[in-house]
Parts: C-alpha cells; structure tokens; sequence
C-alpha cells in the first residue's frame, strides 16, 4: 500500500485535487488544500498549475509532514477525502465502418508494419493523408476494426476538424473528449491543458488502445495527443503530410480503374454495372478515383436515363450568364456538381443556402428558417440531399457538409441568389440562433440579471425545464458560436452582444468553456470597440473572466475581471460592479492568494453599500451580502483564522436559511464544517455534515454528496 505521505502519494492527491476543481465540492478541496500548504510553508504559496508547480508544492508538503507529525496526521485525513484512482475504462469504440470498401492493400500493409514495429521510445504514429474526397478517414476506421484484436482496451475516436469556423478541436478540447471516453466523469477532468496533457499520458500509460484523430489541420493541434506508451497506435488523418510531425507516411491516393469499378459494383450489383458498360469510362474518369464521387454516382448508374442525357449549360439552378467552372482536379466538387445539376429547384436551393456559413451541424427547423420554407418540407429536402450524399447525417439526427460540397454550395449561392440574397439568408439563420439562445436562457436562468431579456414576441413555455433549457443550448453551442462569427463579419454587433450574454447559463451550469471561449473574444472585441465603458462591456468581460478561470489561465481572467469592473464602474451599474470585484476575489482564492481573495470581498461589500432600498438591484443586495460572508470566511479559513471564518459563514448560514435557500444553505454548512475540522472540533462538524447531506440528496447534488461522506468520515472516525 502507498505510504500516505510519500511524494509519489502527495503528487497524486493534489493531482486528483486539482483535477477536480470544475465542480464546487472540487473547490472545496482545492481551498483546504491551498490552507494547509500556506501553514505548512509558513507563507504564502502560488497555487500551481501546471505538473511541474504541482511537485514543487508537493515537495514543500512532504518536506513538512517528514519532519512534523501533526502535520503529518493532518494532511493524511484530508487526503483520505480525496479520490485518486484512475479512470475506468469500459471499451471505447470506433464509429462504424462503411459497408463498402475496396482494395487499399498497400495502406494497410504500411499500418500493419507500423502497428507491429517494435516498442523503442518511439510513439507510435502513422499519418494517413490524401485529398478530401480519397477515403482517408474511412481507411483509418476500417483498418481499427480488422486490427480490434491488437487493442483490447478500446479504440478512441475525435473528429478535430469538423466543429465550424472558429470552432475546431484545440489540443484542450479534444484532450477533454478523450478522457471522457477514456471513463473521467466530467468534474474530475483537469482544467488546464498541461494537466490534461499530463492525465491522459498517466491514464494511457498501460493501456493498449487505438487513437485515431481525424481531420487533423496542423502538428501543432496533434503533437499535445501523441503518447509514447508503447501499446498504443495513434493514425492521425489530413489532407496533406503535416510538417512537423514525426510519423510513420501512409499516403492515399485515388482508386484505380479496376477497383474503382469493383467498389461500384458492390454498390450498384453487377446486372446494373454490365447494362451502364458504355457509360462507364466516362463515369470513372469523371470521379478521378475518389470513393465519395464513385458513391455519389451510383445514382446516375441505377438510372439509365442521368447516364445518356448531356449536362445542360447553363446549371439549370444558375442564372443563363453565369455556369459554374469546377476544377477537374477535385472529384468531391465534379460529384457535387453533377449532383446539383439534377435537384428538384427547392432543394438546389435549400443545399445553395445552409452552405453559405460553415454550421456545424444543423436540424431541419435551422434549415428551414434559413431559406423561410416549412420545416416539413425541410426535413424532406435535408432527407434527400443526404440520400445523394451532398449532405452527411450526424451522430444526432442533423446534418452537415463536406468541406468541398459546402464551398460548391456556396459559390452556387452566390451565382444564383446574388449578395442580396445570399446576405438575406444568413441573416434569416442568425436571427433563428439569437431567438433561440435568448429564449433559451431566459428559460435556463430566469432570475439572473446577465441573462438577455426576453424577446418581445419570444415563445412561452418552450422547455420542460431549466435542465432541457441547458441541453438545448449545448446542443446547439457550435451553431452559436459560427452565429457569433458571422454576426460580428456582418457588421452586426448587438447581435453578437445579445448572442454572447445567452451563453451565460451554458458556462454557470454546463461548462464547455473551450467551446465558449472564441465567442466571448469575439464578443469582448466587439464591445470594446463599440460600446466601451458600457453595461454590456462590463457583463462579456465577465464570462469571458469566468471561462478563463475554469481552464486555469488565470492572469488573463484576472485582467478580464479588472475590465468588467472598469466598464461596470464607468456605466454607474453598481451591482454589476460589486459582482466584478466579487469575481475577482474568487480567482483569488482558486489562486491561494487568500488575503488578496478576502480584501476584494470586503471592497465588494462596500460597492453594495451605494445601493440605496430604492435603487437598482435592491431586491439582489441581501443574496449578494450572504454570499460575501460566506467567501470571506472561505478566505480567513485559508489564512488560518478559524475563529473569524466561522463567524462570517455563520452569519451566511442563518441568511441563507431565512431565504429558503436549500443549495446554498449546504454549501455554508459544508464550508463551517470544515472549518472545524481544520479546529479539530470533529464532533461539532458532525452534525452539518449529515444535515449538508441530506439536502443535497435532495437536490441531486451527486458529486457534492460523495465528497461530504467521505468528510462525514473524517467527523466520525478516530481523532488525528
């Protein structure tokens, strides 16, 4: 068994601890660790945050418990409410193969050789790159599952390329998808990506898995996942060899003639290949060897009529000055032509108008209000664009584009609607994600002042709940964050304003502050420069301060707070400026920084002070009072004033109380009982804990239950 105090041990617990610090119970944990390092240093310490800070602050604390016994007891008790293990890794999966797959003899052979090359030190790497349109990503998934057997510990899978403009995978968030997938529940993931980095190589370390990361853009975005373990393959997908990368090259290139036939006769059966034989050279040598365009032409060879009728000039969807001019060379957009050409006039135009910004993934509602047509009718067209592979079918039900069909679609728009037209329907789609955000989080956050205020004519009763509320606009994130994008392009900066403010609910309840973070710089930017010193400045440098500090980056989130207060102060909006200041005193405490934390706490209660009984946000003075108390005795208690910390937490508790606030009447009761822990009034803790347990049951609060049973432990076992 690991001794308790040793580095090895200690490293883990702060690891495990810092690991946690997404959720409350987490910065419960993070804060008593800060405490007890701040008495064991005898001064302050920074709060690390990356591996290396982590083991300087677990020297500072082995070097303590060596050498001191009570500190020693008292560091082992609160590690025992600390969960160190591992994730449990069920069997991660690749996507499903395609049904049909032809020839590919040599790629596989060169996968095969890299898979068995000897374990050296080497990561195991293979970069599989080809033109969009040659099958490399269906190459990778199908090699993983013929190999299953080499990988009985899973196969993992992140597309990094295909989240829309502005969106793409970063090293961070496909770290965190991986280690969802790898088994770590959501708050246990690190926040920052060095941690991140560093988990998913302590988790891999043993494991043999295969990792392919598909639609890979550069070495920079795939070097944070490679991993040297040795049973571990990665195949990274792109269009092109990545500089910079050190793998093993697989290129692949086009289909030849004979088993570019063959794949099509899998497809179509052989009765229909022998009566198309005429057509067949020219069909062949119009897709170039691409398996997409070999699909996409299996239509026109179950119809004898398509084969035999010339393409009409101009594209019948075009105006008579203007036929499109593709490139030979790119066989996705000749199949998307030839496609396009044959669409009934509805549906060439819904394809013409959803490809004019790059929408993750899009329902048929979405669809329809772009192009201001039904949604029945969207949903039928949307139907047929995907049977003709001009649009791919999503995990979820919706419905995306290839990066080349989706440039074809949009050079058609232009062509066809003119920029009037073109302008007319994303402004349709933009609009359809501002009412729906809007709505949304109204829906999500009713109470909440940073929250957009409802649309006039805004639906009622759209949700179940706040929790449907909150899926809905994480659902729909990447759409809003392309909405942001093209709002800010189209010179639409209340639009982007109103867009990044409905985010709020998503980042307070859901996280997903990766997703968040180029919209709210965007968001940020536009402000800035058009509404400087103003109420919404002051609300986007907010979350963007909020977002920043949940991934740890915090000099930026600290400088983002200071400019929320800054606008908040300079717009006369009091108690926007007393939640700035208050912000900024919690950075502070996830920092250790804790005489910091509690002078910004008593400065935010002074800014309360000029709210008048009459004045704006009277009504939100008393919560915001209790929740001062309750962060200032947070602070004491990590500076070691016991006494002090109780009495401002005490103070928060009966407020709470009185206002029937069950969530944080046990967040109050949870924090006292800590503190007299850390007095070694165990028997006092007791009680809080059990009543803290009780109502968080209540309220679902799983992972903040879990942790006050294992603090429950500490009340009721031996003494230290």
């Amino acid at each position: 068994m690991l001794d308790p105090i040793s580095m090895a041990a200690i490293t883990a617990v702060l690891g495990a601890v810092g690991s946690g610090v997404a959720s409350e119970a987490g910065k419960w944990a993070w804060e008593s660790a800060g405490g007890l390092v701040r008495r064991m240093a005898g001064r302050e310490v920074a709060a690390p945050t990356r591996p290396e800070e982590r083991d300087a602050v677990a020297r500072i604390i082995h070097d303590s418990v060596r050498s001191d016994p009570e500190l020693a007891r008292t560091w082992s008790a609160f590690a025992r409410t600390v969960q160190t293990t591992g994730a449990t890794i069920g069997r991660p999966r690749l996507p499903a193969s395609v049904r049909f797959f032809t020839d590919r003899k040599g790629a596989m052979k060169l996968l095969d050789r890299e898979a068995g090359r000897k374990a050296d030190g080497r990561p195991r790497v293979a970069v599989l790159y080809g033109d969009d349109s040659m099958g490399t990503s269906a190459l990778a998934v199908h090699w993983g599952w013929r190999a299953e057997s080499l990988f009985p510990d899973g196969q993992l899978y992140v597309d990094l390329g295909r989240r829309g403009a502005g969106s793409a995978h970063t090293a961070g968030s496909a770290l965190r998808e991986l280690l969802l997938r790898l088994g770590l529940r959501d708050e246990r993931i690190p926040p920052s990506e060095a941690e991140r980095i560093d988990a998913f190589h302590r988790v891999v370390a043993d494991r043999k898995l295969l990792l392919v990361l598909d639609h890979a853009r550069s070495a920079a975005q795939v070097a944070p996942l490679l991993t040297s373990a040795p049973s571990v393959l990665t195949l990274v997908v792109a269009r092109r060899p990545l500089s910079g990368l050190d793998a093993f090259p697989v290129p692949v290139g086009p289909l030849g003639d004979r088993d570019a036939a063959r794949l099509l006769a899998k497809i179509v059966g052989k009765q229909v290949m022998r009566s198309a034989r005429a057509a067949l050279p020219a069909v062949l040598a119009r897709c170039g060897g691409s398996p997409y365009a070999l699909r996409a032409a299996a239509p026109r060879l179950l119809d004898p009529g398509l084969l035999t009728a010339a393409p009409p000039t101009p594209l019948p969807h075009d105006e008579p000055t203007g036929g499109l001019t593709m490139s030979d060379s790119d066989p996705v957009r000749t199949a998307a032509e030839d496609a396009y050409r044959l669409l009934r006039p509805d549906a060439a135009r819904l394809y013409r108008l959803m490809g004019l910004r790059q929408w993750p993934a899009f329902d048929a509602e979405a669809a329809a209000r772009g192009a201001g047509i039904d949604v029945d009718a969207a949903e039928e067209l949307l139907g047929g664009l995907a049977d003709v592979l001009l649009l791919e079918h999503t995990d979820n039900g919706r419905y995306r584009y290839r990066p080349s069909v989706r440039a074809h679609a949009e050079e058609a728009a232009y062509r066809q609607e003119g920029i009037s037209g073109c302008s007319a329907a994303t402004t349709r789609a933009v609009e359809y994600y501002l009412r729906l955000s809007v709505t949304a989080a109204r829906a999500a956050l009713p109470e909440s002042w940073r929250v957009p205020d409802a649309l006039d004519d805004g639906p009622d009763g759209a949700y179940a709940g706040r929790g449907d509320a909150v899926a809905r606009l994480a659902v729909e994130l990447p759409n809003l964050v392309e909405a942001v994008a093209t709002a800010e392009e189209f010179g639409k900066p209340d639009t982007v304003l109103t867009l990044c403010r409905a985010l709020w609910p998503l980042q307070l309840k859901a996280g997903h502050h990766e997703a968040v973070l180029p919209a709210l710089r965007i968001g940020t930017a536009v402000a800035d420069a058009q509404v400087p010193g103003s109420r919404a400045a002051g609300a986007l440098h907010a979350q963007l301060a909020h977002t920043l500090g949940e991934l740890q980056l915090m000099d930026e989130a600290g400088a983002e707070a200071a400019a929320a207060a800054r606008d908040e102060r300079a717009a006369g909006h009091t108690r926007g400026l007393a939640s700035a200041i208050e912000f900024l005193g919690l950075l502070r405490l996830r920092q250790w920084r804790f005489a910091d934390a509690y002078d910004c706490f008593d400065e935010a209660e002074a800014v309360l002070d000029g709210i008048g009984p009459d004045g704006e946000g009277a009504a939100d003075v008393p919560r915001a009072r209790a929740l001062l108390e309750r962060h200032r005795g947070r602070a004491l208690r990590g500076l070691g004033r016991l006494d002090e910390a109780q009495q401002h937490v005490r103070r928060a508790l009966a407020a709470f109380r009185a206002n029937g606030e069950a969530y944080n009447t046990a967040r109050a009761l949870t924090d006292l009982a800590e503190i007299l822990l850390a007095g070694a009034e165990p028997a006092a803790a007791l009680p809080l804990t059990d009543e803290a347990i009780r109502i968080l049951s209540e309220e679902n609060a799983d992972q903040h239950v879990e942790y006050l049973r294992r603090l429950r432990e500490r009340c009721s076992g031996p003494p230290e």
